[in-house]
């Protein structure tokens, strides 16, 4: 399979996991851009986060077009969502790649011990 073909299904592979699950497609695309992608390091993380922006942005757009927010408690999250995304955006050039590969892993273990309980 050609590398562009990988990418592209790499890429809709995150998408349907965010528009399924309602985020988390990068905890699948950070791995493919890594493995198949050859992007390393901060490099990958930050591109991650570029390339689920348009991913969110679309399944947002879908669910607000089914009428499926409920912006009463949508809302609350807006505020620290966007404080702490900034925060990150911040400080993420001072966090030591292999601290951030630990974290990672960790929010993904975190995660699915919860959905699991």
């Amino acid at each position: 399979m050609g590398k562009k073909i990988r990418l592209a299904l790499a890429g809709g592979l995150a998408g349907a996991v965010n528009g399924i699950f309602g985020g988390g497609g990068g905890m699948v695309l950070l791995p493919l851009l890594t493995r198949w992608g050859g992007v390393t390091g901060r490099s990958a993380f930050a591109t991650c986060v570029a390339a689920i922006f348009p991913m969110c942005a679309v399944s947002a757009a879908a669910c607000l077009m089914q009428g499926k927010v409920d912006w009463g408690r949508a809302l609350p999250y807006l505020a620290g969502g966007a404080v702490g995304g900034a925060v990150g955006g911040l400080t993420f050039g001072r966090v030591p790649v292999g601290l951030l590969r630990v974290l990672f892993a960790l929010f993904l273990l975190y995660g699915g011990v919860r959905y699991l309980l």
